[in-house]
């Protein structure tokens, strides 16, 4: 059973997702600020460009830093530009791994194959997509139809009392990422049928913190966003339970797993989980430094532990990918990286 949110899990040289959010400048910086005093030596020497989706940046920057204590001349800056934005620097060959919440669209993909850009995708970790409101908002689950009449393009739902006539008479403030996210593209596709099929008149943000922020100060303000940013804010916040023909469900280490299962043995969190993935430029894993690191996203340091990339999720409130998923990755990479040797 995966490690609840809710328990403290296996500590390594982190604390928390909020820690990471803070610092993740601080691996950019101590990257391109000299050597770093503590810290195993090792033969491996370089700098490591990565940059992405804001939303998976704590689980790299955790692998990242976890790496980079066991090869001490190694720098990784990782960067939280947005999926979108951060796939124009990847398909422009300006970084080595791309942080990506939802998969490369074809237009991107097609950018990429014209600069000569081969890239290798790979699953990383689980994530819940929350509907995050203020603990004393008025309602507690919403129905996924209710979502989408809330959130549509043409929607006319501009109070409470528009979704359930006995709900308050009062305006709904709505917070969510913006269209450089990958967030927003999952979201919008899960609930609107559509990647980008959603009101223009909400409070949109690259930031997850400002919706954070926004829905915590607002009694009828709503949101939607990873739900690590939740987690790490539960005393501010509460998780509206969504209602997808099952009653209502909110995402847990549980509910996550078994939307990716064929037979569940509970409920899922669907629509709204999802995989996300780190991207790695082929091209690059020539260096001897971008291969090591990205062979251990899915090292295991005994065949009985985790890997890295299970072992720092729930330290930054993700959820784990399984073990057969790990194989399978490392078994893609191992492939991948025999091809350019």
């Amino acid at each position: 059973m995966m490690a609840s949110h809710r328990e403290s899990g296996e500590r390594t040289r982190g604390s928390s997702r909020r820690g990471f959010l803070f610092a993740a400048g601080s691996v950019g910086l101590a990257g391109l600020s000299g050597c770093i005093t503590r810290g195993e030596e090792s033969d491996l020497t370089g700098e490591i460009i990565v940059d992405g989706s804001n939303t998976v940046l704590p689980h790299t920057a955790a692998v990242a830093e976890e790496f980079q204590w066991r090869n001490n001349r190694v720098r990784i800056p990782v960067r939280g530009s947005g999926t979108g934005a951060g796939f124009q620097q990847f398909i422009a060959g300006e970084t080595a791994l791309q942080n990506a919440s939802r998969r490369i669209t074809d237009e991107e993909r097609a950018d990429a194959e014209a600069n000569g850009i081969e890239f290798l995708e790979l699953e990383a970790v689980l994530d819940g997509i929350a509907i995050m409101a203020h603990p004393d908002g008025p309602v507690d689950r919403l129905t996924v139809d209710q979502l989408h009449r809330l959130w549509r393009q043409d929607s006319d739902v501009e109070r409470w009392s528009d979704l359930d006539s006995e709900w308050p008479d009062r305006e709904i403030s709505l917070y969510g990422r913006d269209s450089a996210s990958g967030t927003y593209d999952y979201f919008t596709e899960a609930i609107n049928d559509e990647p980008g099929n959603i009101r223009r008149d909400y409070n949109e943000t690259a930031d997850t913190n400002v919706i954070v922020r926004g829905v915590s100060g607002n009694r009828d303000a709503l949101g939607f966003g990873g739900a690590g940013y939740f987690y790490e804010n539960e005393d501010d916040l509460k998780l509206i339970e969504v209602d997808d023909d099952n009653g209502g469900v909110i995402p847990t280490d549980e509910t996550v797993a078994r939307a990716f299962e064929d037979d569940p043995d509970g409920p899922a969190y669907t629509p709204l989980s999802r995989s996300m993935y780190i991207y790695v430029n082929v091209n690059d894993l020539e260096r001897d430094v971008v291969r090591e690191f990205a062979r251990f996203f899915f090292r295991r340091e005994d065949p009985d532990s985790p890997a890295w990339t299970q072992r720092v999720a729930p330290r930054v409130k993700f959820y784990p990918i399984p073990d057969s998923l790990v194989e399978r990755e490392s078994d893609r990479l191992e492939a991948k990286i025999e091809e350019v040797r």
